[in-house]
């Protein structure tokens, strides 16, 4: 009878999805902020260059990283800290716990990303080809 170790080796395939899905929700926050797609945040688009343009950039530039699996460890490592200093700057400041702030999302992409920093990319990504 298989136990519950067995599904040990599918491992670096759930891994390689974690990452996937969560790079392609990342990725269309960042598009929602630089292009309106695929609808224009309720709070209005971001002025060029400002600190919330920056981080739709690194959104849509990491989130499409993560998702083919290219330099995985330092993007992740970037994008884990770009949404510590969004959840202490945007949300912290409203209240203590995270549902009450708004900040799940990025206290879960924050602590996704620095995961995946250490496991690395899982499979069915470009970091895994052999040069």
């Amino acid at each position: 009878m298989p136990t519950l170790s067995s599904l040990s080796r599918f491992a670096p395939h759930s891994l390689a999805l974690l990452r996937i899905v969560t790079a392609l929700t990342f990725f269309t926050h960042g598009t929602q902020k630089l292009f309106a797609f695929p609808v224009a945040p309720s709070w209005g688009m971001p002025a060029a260059f400002s600190l919330s343009w920056t981080a739709a950039v690194l959104e849509v530039v990491g989130g499409a990283l993560l998702a083919v699996g290219f330099l995985t460890r330092p993007t992740a490592f970037v994008l884990s800290g770009l949404m510590a200093v969004a959840y202490w700057m945007a949300h912290a400041p409203k209240s203590f716990y995270p549902l009450l702030n708004g900040g799940e999302p990025a206290l879960l992409f924050c602590f996704i990303f620095f995961y995946i920093v250490f496991a690395g990319p899982g499979s069915f990504a470009l970091d895994n080809r052999k040069g």
